[in-house]
């Protein structure tokens, strides 16, 4: 398929380039010292990614200890709610082993850290799902584990906290500017630069620099590819609409990466928190401009002075004012369509799944949920698949603090 003159049938051998661009989006705008890390780790990655050795561990993992391939579900009790005779079903990642799709390039990149005889693992976290999925994929192969994670969503996400811990990760507490997933990610890469020749930095979504957005959507792709293959098994055809919330970006890259070729409408869903007021959402690709941060070209929120501006989001791990760099390109060339839910539409979907469907959303996946019920509504016919990124268990505390039992 030929879309805005991108071959989109040679598309994921293309991008990124060599450099790690997605058109002007993307690259690695990094300290010197640092450049020479993400060198070694890009060609540890290219070494391997072929390697048969590494591609049937992977696969064996996935299948023995996640618990590959996690099933599709036909929301039918939604779908009849709904009423139009469109039908919603949910590729079910809470189903993944630690409950959401985080596992799929945490397990990668801690294997590939092995390979490269690492002795840690760095990362930030923000709902805490990162977090979780790392301190799981150390424990799992005998690494140590620094999460760094801002006060507020410690406090928000206790729940993951106590697990990273549990797990034997060390949670490092941001306390620096607004103390969320931004202030998470500096202060990771701060620690990143002390240690880089004994760690790797495993990021947790399609950005940074070269080479972990092309990484992180490679192990993510595992999504996509599954869904494809189910929805087709399931229906005999591919779906009409493909939706997934976007912060960074990992769940909605991994699951778009196998339809980007296909004739299907695809939606990433970014949260419009409170309003449009800048500080009021996280909805860097609907209201923001190009600009570079935590080493990657793409398009942010900036403040006044052209700095990254506050953002917020009832979802902690969308609350980040940028978006990876493919995702930037994508929305460019219009090859996906960019809109946002706000926190009453995304709780309000939190709770409908889950009395209509027993299923507990995480409240980043709800945004997903709440549009896919929304453009359904304005369908006459055919089928809308969700990403169903995360469960809600971390969240149950929170949401019933906050808004109560509805």
């Amino acid at each position: 398929m030929i879309f805005n003159n991108v071959n989109f049938d040679t598309y994921l051998k293309n991008y990124p380039t060599e450099d790690g661009f997605f058109g002007k989006y993307g690259g690695s705008y990094i300290s010197p010292e640092l450049q020479v890390a993400m060198k070694e780790i890009s060609h540890a990655y290219n070494t391997i990614c072929k390697s048969r050795k590494f591609i049937d561990e992977l696969r064996r993992i996935r299948r023995e200890f996640q618990g590959r391939p996690t099933p599709i579900s036909h929301l039918q009790r939604l779908s009849d709610s709904i009423g139009t005779g469109v039908q919603l079903y949910a590729k079910r990642e809470d189903l993944n082993h630690s409950g959401a799709h985080k596992l799929n390039h945490c397990m990668g990149e801690a294997l590939l850290a092995k390979y490269m005889g690492k002795k840690k693992v760095i990362a930030e976290t923000g709902a805490g799902q990162h977090g979780v999925a790392l301190a799981t994929a150390a424990a799992y192969f005998g690494l140590e584990c620094d999460i760094y994670m801002g006060k507020v969503d410690i406090e928000k996400q206790a729940p993951n906290v106590a697990r990273m811990k549990i797990l034997g990760a060390r949670v490092v507490e941001v306390t620096e500017g607004l103390q969320t997933l931004k202030e998470a990610v500096d202060a990771a890469f701060a620690a990143y630069a002390r240690e880089y020749k004994d760690a790797i930095y495993c990021i947790g979504s399609v950005l940074g620099p070269h080479p972990f957005p092309l990484m992180v959507r490679d192990f993510q792709s595992v999504v996509g590819i599954e869904a494809r293959e189910q929805f087709m098994d399931m229906t005999g055809e591919l779906p009409d609409a493909v939706v997934a919330c976007v912060g960074g970006g990992s769940n909605a890259m991994g699951m778009f990466a196998g339809f980007l070729n296909d004739p299907v409408d695809i939606y990433g869903v970014e949260p419009l928190g409170r309003g449009t007021a800048l500080g009021d959402h996280a909805a860097s690709l609907k209201y923001g401009t190009e600009g570079i941060m935590h080493g990657f070209n793409s398009i942010m929120l900036k403040d006044e002075n052209g700095e990254p501006a506050p953002v917020y989001s009832v979802a902690s791990g969308l609350d980040y004012p940028s978006s990876g760099p493919e995702h930037a390109f994508l929305h460019d060339l219009g090859r996906v369509k960019y809109d946002v839910i706000n926190d009453d539409e995304t709780i309000d979907a939190f709770f409908t799944l889950s009395r209509l469907e027993g299923i507990i959303p995480a409240i980043e996946s709800s945004h997903a949920v709440a549009y896919g019920i929304k453009l359904a509504q304005t369908m006459k016919k055919g089928s809308v698949l969700i990403n169903l990124s995360g469960r809600g268990d971390k969240d149950m505390d929170y949401v019933i603090e906050k808004y109560g039992i509805r």
